[in-house]
């Protein structure tokens, strides 16, 4: 999905994870650590799995509007 705001998923999806292992769940650490290397397909995976709405993270087109 090159439409994607990838980098701005995984610090999303990085937030996620750290607030999940202060909160409780030390297991989060694992997940954190996939986020951290994962392709863009790996981290819009994740992110529906961990029901993300991957809306937010598609870029605008910037021609569409000039």
């Amino acid at each position: 999905m090159e439409n994607i705001d990838i980098e701005k998923l995984r610090k999303d999806l990085m937030d996620y994870f750290e607030a999940a292992m202060f909160n409780g769940f030390p297991a989060a650490i694992v997940e954190l650590g996939n986020v951290e290397k994962a392709s863009a397909e790996e981290l819009i995976e994740i992110a529906k799995d961990n029901k993300f709405n991957l809306g937010k993270y598609v870029k605008e087109d910037r021609e569409y509007y000039r």
